[in-house]
């Protein structure tokens, strides 16, 4: 047996082997010491290798799933080697022989499929990305669901595309040509597979994808490059070899163009949240605030959607129509919902059935999904729908065969896996209702033929026994047996046995049943097993239907669901054109504004923006004390042009949104000490990245540059980054500043408008209004942000002093103040304690007073004494 095992190790070196050992996987060696500390298992030992004692460790198969799990998040690959004989099959080579093993599957992090490991409301994607000379691409599958789509792209462009991807895994040629990957897959959190030379050859890659698809040529699916054929072809192999063979259902490959979709970087992704919070999770995610989808097919399209917003009007437009429609038509929105909700995952359900890792219960998942997608059609029956929704709700028919079958065939609530049994209908299948008869009611079955047998004798006393000699036999007493001989069936009964008192015979037909009967439950287990295959096979047959309809349900859910948000937010349609035009009136930060009412605070203040970019000031230049909401103002302008471009209403009374085609928000940083840069590297990086790449169509929001050096320095990158903007650039954009010196070029650049976020002061406190108006603040109130947080009154104090005479210095022209002009601060030190001081007036009468000996008028009038004493 180890010598099996380390023969199957060996070919899987990168990867911890799951080694089938009947009820168990087990592991053994440096795999053992591995997955034990990986899994907080049990590490023990079985038997000796060159002398020493071999660990291992191990977890039952039914709860493989779980520690699989484990695995991947932590970094592992797994093999998993199954038994491929039964233990007797194996006794019949040779009592000594060992069963066949070897691995079916390897598990990496883009390859699964079992729900259980993955995001219901996520794509999982696997990602191939190719040079070849001047040319790359970048190709991503996801098995769980079919999807498959490629793009050349740009090596400036990988990183950005890779963020909008987030992919689970990543492919790239062995050997060091691609060594620029790795920091951009560590910045990403991806992990990086190398994968042969061999597997990136375009022109192996081009018959791995006809052979796939069973075409020609590739001429059907678009002109593809040399680069997207490798890559797409890479991604092919990489599956061949991870699922040995047995390839996912993939859909046909979509082309992308790199200028599809709006250009984010994974900065400015970060700083908005769009899809991930800065924790790392979903929660307080802009997606997270907007889902109102109820299918995960549906989930999965808004954040694909969400993650690239489109630069395509005709499709922008398409889908504001579909959503107009639909906040129009709230009764059959809410209808289809209703429809929508009992809708299963029919993509992942059909992954699972392709790659035989399904059960009774994906195939009740098509059948459940088709009676909704009828349901669904038939509320639309006679309406006049938009483009999109007439087109997603045409898919949804031409079932007519394979729906009344899966409805025939299956029970209403199957189990989970084929070797349970009993998820076929009673009724379906003759053979299989036999069998289940004699299974559960073997005794009912022998009365029925002991009742024959004795109504064709005469007999009354005639017995059908058992025993596990003989097996069923008909017992009759000596003197009966003649008769029995004589009666009209004599010559069916073959005798078995005589005993003392008894005559035993049997019949060809009770030896059948008895074999039926004892063979009951495997045979109904193997005729519903073969039932499973050709209902299966039916439902693949139907693939490509079905995955249309799968698509046509998920447009549907996402339009519903934008449009639900829509009603219940009070949001509006933007209006979005080729302009380049930029007004938002009455403007809100969904996530802020939802948090806010959780909270049970004040409602969010509404703001409006107008960056006229053919007629006025493209650049806003705000200025404002910190915690006013400037960098919530910044954002919410940010994630505004998001929702209109994915085709989304807006969180704003009106929206006029020229087509944006990059956006890049720089708002905050920190260290990044892996790569040995400090927050204001970090900053001044990300803030080269925009200048460099941005172009007239883009919208920048930036916030706070300069801010991490010296403030001269700081105000002259500032400076410089601003004029850089308006001049080269030529962006609409949002610059949040606090060097109230830069207000001064608003009156120098015709493109640039001040606007500040307005504070009230009372009583030596600053309230925030929150309300942003054209104008520049004169200062930013931090001394008084600072005694909000909690400095001690001294420190706040002494800050106010030395803000005042240090803007006193700079109004009188004095030049730059030196430290020796400005008084210390006198604080007693620990050495010099303050002199002491006499008891107060108040502590004077309350030496004098002795509440035991005070009648209660005497202790009011000290009362009141005490109380004219403090003042």
């Amino acid at each position: 047996m180890m010598a099996q095992y380390l023969d199957i190790k060996a070919q899987y070196p990168d990867a911890l082997l799951f080694y089938r050992m009947g009820d168990f996987y087990e592991m053994f060696f440096e795999d053992a010491v591995n997955a034990a500390e990986a899994l907080d298992i049990a590490l023990t030992k079985r038997g000796k290798h060159d002398g020493n004692d071999i660990p291992m460790c191990g977890v039952p198969v039914h709860a493989a799933e779980g520690y699989l799990l484990t695995l991947i998040r932590k970094g592992f690959r797994v093999a998993v080697g199954e038994q491929l004989e039964s233990p007797a099959e194996a006794k019949k080579r040779g009592s000594k022989s060992v069963v066949k093993r070897d691995v079916v599957r390897l598990v990496t992090p883009g390859t699964i499929t079992e729900d259980s490991l993955l995001e219901a409301r996520r794509h999982n994607f696997l990602t191939a990305y190719c040079e070849l000379r001047d040319q790359a691409a970048l190709a991503w599958v996801d098995i769980s669901t079919g999807a498959f789509h490629v793009m050349p792209v740009v090596r400036v462009r990988v990183s950005p595309e890779l963020a909008r991807l987030a992919p689970s895994e990543l492919i790239v040629p062995d050997g060091p040509s691609l060594d620029h990957l790795r920091p951009i897959a560590d910045d990403h959190q991806i992990p990086l597979t190398p994968l042969a030379k061999s597997s990136f050859d375009s022109t192996a890659a081009e018959k791995r994808i006809c052979n796939l698809f069973k075409v020609s040529t590739l001429e059907a699916y678009g002109n593809f490059t040399r680069a997207e054929v490798s890559a797409m072809g890479a991604v092919i192999d990489y599956l061949d070899i991870t699922q040995k063979g047995k390839l996912p259902l993939l859909q046909p490959p979509v082309q992308e163009a790199e200028d599809r979709v709006v250009q984010i970087d994974a900065a400015t992704r970060r700083s908005l949240e769009i899809t991930r919070s800065l924790s790392g999770g979903r929660a307080g995610s802009l997606l997270a605030v907007i889902d109102r989808t109820v299918t995960p097919a549906g989930g999965r399209l808004l954040e694909q959607r969400l993650s690239s917003p489109s630069r395509n009007l005709d499709v922008i437009r398409s889908r504001l129509a579909a959503l107009d429609f639909s906040v129009e038509q709230a009764p059959l929105v809410q209808s289809m919902r209703a429809a929508l909700r009992k809708t299963p995952d029919l993509d992942r359900a059909l992954s699972r059935l392709a790659l035989d890792r399904g059960g009774p219960r994906d195939l009740a998942a098509v059948r459940n999904t088709l009676i909704q997608a009828e349901a669904i059609s038939e509320l639309c029956q006679g309406i006049e729908l938009p483009e999109l929704l007439a087109t997603a709700i045409s898919t949804l028919t031409g079932f007519e065969e394979l729906l009344p079958l899966l409805d025939a065939a299956l029970i209403a609530e199957p189990p989970l896996m084929t070797r349970d049994g009993g998820f076929i209908a009673e009724g379906y299948y003759q053979e299989l209702d036999e069998a289940r008869v004699l299974r559960d009611e073997g005794r009912s079955v022998i009365a029925g033929f002991q009742k024959k047998y004795a109504d064709h004798t005469g007999i009354t006393s005639l017995k059908i026994k058992h025993n596990n000699v003989l097996g069923y036999f008909i017992e009759t007493t000596a003197t009966h047996a003649e008769k029995m001989l004589s009666s009209p069936l004599s010559d069916s009964y073959i005798h078995r046995q005589t005993t003392a008192n008894q005559v035993r015979f049997t019949t060809i037909e009770l030896s059948e049943i008895e074999t039926r009967i004892l063979n009951a439950r495997n045979l109904a287990l193997e005729i519903e097993k073969r039932l499973y295959s050709k209902l299966s096979e039916a439902a693949l047959g139907n693939a490509a239907r079905l995955n249309s309809a799968a698509r046509g349900l998920a447009e549907l859910d996402l339009v519903t669901a934008l449009a639900d948000l829509a009603q219940g937010e009070n949001w509006s349609c933007p209006t979005v054109d080729n302009s380049r035009a930029f007004d938002i009136v009455g403007g809100r930060h969904p996530v802020v504004e939802q948090a806010l009412r959780q909270q049970g605070g004040s409602g969010f203040v509404a703001n409006d923006c107008e960056l006229s970019a053919d007629n006025g000031a493209a650049i806003w230049l705000l200025t404002g004390p910190n915690m006013a909401g400037k960098s919530t103002f910044l954002r919410q302008n940010a994630l505004i042009t998001v929702l209109a471009q994915m085709g989304s209403y807006v969180p704003a009374d009106r929206a006029h949104i020229g087509l944006i085609s990059q956006l890049f928000s720089r708002v905050g940083a920190s260290d990044d000490l892996a790569r040995g840069r400090s927050t204001f590297m970090v900053e001044m990086v990300e803030t080269a990245a925009i200048l460099n790449q941005a172009d007239n169509r883009a919208l920048v929001i930036l916030d706070e540059i300069g801010r991490g050096t010296a403030t001269y320095d700081g105000l002259s990158i500032a400076w410089a980054t601003l004029e850089h903007l308006h001049e080269v650039n030529q962006s609409r954009a949002l610059f949040a500043t606090h060097y109230h010196e830069l207000t001064q070029l608003a009156g120098k650049l015709t493109g640039v408008d001040n606007a500040t976020v307005s504070v009230k002061e009372w009583e030596g406190e600053v309230i925030f209004l929150h309300e942003v108006k054209k104008g520049a603040a004169d200062r930013s109130y931090g001394v008084q942000v600072a005694q909000l947080a909690g400095l001690p009154s001294s420190v706040v104090t002494r800050a106010r002093d030395v803000l005042n005479m240090l803007e006193e210095g700079s109004r009188s022209g004095a030049g730059k103040i030196q430290i020796d002009d400005l008084p210390l601060f006198a604080a007693a030190s620990p050495a010099q304690p303050k002199a002491a001081q006499g008891p107060s007036p108040v502590e004077e009468l309350l030496g004098d007073i002795h509440p035991d000996d005070l009648s209660p008028r005497e202790a009011l009038d000290a009362l009141y004494r005490l109380k004219e004493a403090s003042g």
